[in-house]
């Protein structure tokens, strides 16, 4: 990053007032009335309704429009364990993006938690004031384990969104990539360079999506996730393979799809060459990829090249899952974010790829020209049909797979996120 752009940056969240959220007054209070509604006397009586029927928080307060982003800051961004304080400005981001993106309030709150227990436990005995929880930059593989016994304790949609959100925006991608380059989900040979929680996640989407576990071949910093390796956690071990591959180079050799959530320049223009026809790259690592699309494109002109980086065609990008699957599970109040409605999100990101763009789209970005192809395999954050799409998809799912309290909603298709009822 550029001195200037650091010095923007350290601006940009200091002036003119610190921060990136506020918090807003939804009712009147301009006279004493106002004020006697808003609190004392007033108040009391939905707390008497609450206390009746808790189900009539969702009536009388925000919990139905609010989400908690979470985070023990032990994974912020890529720069690692610098405590939970330290990802404030990351959870304040979040929040951003639920609100402009999907109309959702956010409270962003980081725990200092001197174990997964204490961190499990805090969160759990908070989790009542919101409609779902969004964990954020939780190292691996203690995320795995947070998020299981947090979705046990709790009825209401647990979200880590590092595994998930980048699972269902990378599988859309993917399977409209394969559809692009002639291959088939079911046969492809996949190689996952990484194996933390974006990697564990992404390939268990694309098994739910079709792939075989026994064509993926998954690689830690010690090589190839083989079945003879005795050093594997519960979650590697499910990925391990009998095979004699040991090394990347190895595991590239005749591969369809490379998926890259690693570091930088992991993958050489050999390992790349050495692919199979038509070959998938998605190297995500941010901000520098496994290899460059330029040293890509240039070592090969058969590819699909995909990245975490907005300055490239086909960024890999959590915006476009996780506050439309929020969305979507708030408006029917579902007790959890599961993986019928994770696969029902895949398939209306990669299906709205494949529609005509709108003009506001390519404004947005310039009057630049897209249409579905090599280098537009994924929409465009800025599409206000994602609100539309994935909303209404993940919603049914959650009606459809009996986790949805309340029916299937009657305010699809949504213009913007002024229309969104909240229920």
């Amino acid at each position: 990053m550029s001195e200037d752009l650091k010095q923007s940056a350290l601006e940009y969240h200091a002036s003119p007032r610190p921060g990136k959220l506020s918090v807003e007054v939804t009712k009147p209070t301009v006279t004493s009335r106002d004020l006697s509604l808003a609190y004392s006397p007033g108040v009391a009586e939905p707390v008497r309704e609450i206390a009746k029927d808790e189900e009539l928080a969702y009536r009388y307060t925000n919990k139905g429009n609010l989400v908690a982003v979470i985070s023990d800051g032990t994974a912020i961004l890529g720069l690692g364990n610098l405590g939970p304080l330290a990802s404030k400005p990351v959870m304040e981001g979040k929040g951003v993006l639920f609100k402009r993106f999907a109309g959702i309030d956010v409270f962003d709150v980081e725990v200092k938690a001197e174990s997964p227990q204490a961190f499990i436990d805090t969160v759990a005995r908070i989790a009542d004031t919101f409609g779902g929880i969004n964990l954020e930059d939780i190292k691996a593989p203690e995320c795995f384990e947070i998020e299981r016994i947090l979705i046990e304790q709790c009825n209401i949609p647990i979200f880590h969104d590092d595994q998930h959100g980048t699972a269902i925006v990378t599988a859309a991608g993917m399977i409209n990539a394969l559809e692009l380059q002639d291959k088939d989900i079911a046969t492809a040979r996949i190689v996952c360079l990484g194996a933390g929680a974006a990697a564990v996640a992404c390939m268990k989407l694309l098994i739910s999506c079709g792939a075989k576990s026994e064509n993926i071949f998954m690689l830690d910093r010690k090589g190839v996730i083989h079945s003879g390796r005795e050093d594997l956690n519960q979650y590697k071990a499910m990925f391990a393979v009998d095979t004699e591959m040991r090394t990347l180079a190895d595991a590239c050799e005749g591969a369809d799809v490379f998926v890259g959530l690693s570091g930088p320049d992991l993958m050489t223009p050999e390992m790349l060459n050495s692919m199979a026809p038509n070959p998938v790259v998605f190297a995500c690592s941010n901000p520098d990829p496994e290899i460059k699309p330029e040293l890509a494109l240039a070592t090969r002109d058969d590819l699909i090249m995909a990245t975490g980086r907005s300055d490239y065609p086909n960024q890999v990008n959590n915006v476009l899952g996780f506050p439309f699957i929020f969305r979507g599970a708030l408006d029917v109040r579902a007790t959890a974010i599961n993986e019928e409605m994770k696969v029902a999100a895949v398939h209306a990101i990669r299906e709205l790829a494949k529609q005509p763009v709108p003009q506001e789209v390519i404004d947005a970005y310039g009057g630049e020209q897209f249409s579905y192809g090599k280098n537009y395999i994924i929409p465009k954050p800025m599409d206000i049909r994602l609100l539309t799409d994935v909303c209404a998809a993940v919603a049914k799912a959650a009606v459809d797979s009996g986790v949805a309290r309340l029916p299937y909603p009657g305010h699809y298709p949504l213009k913007s996120i002024d229309d969104i009822t909240i229920v």
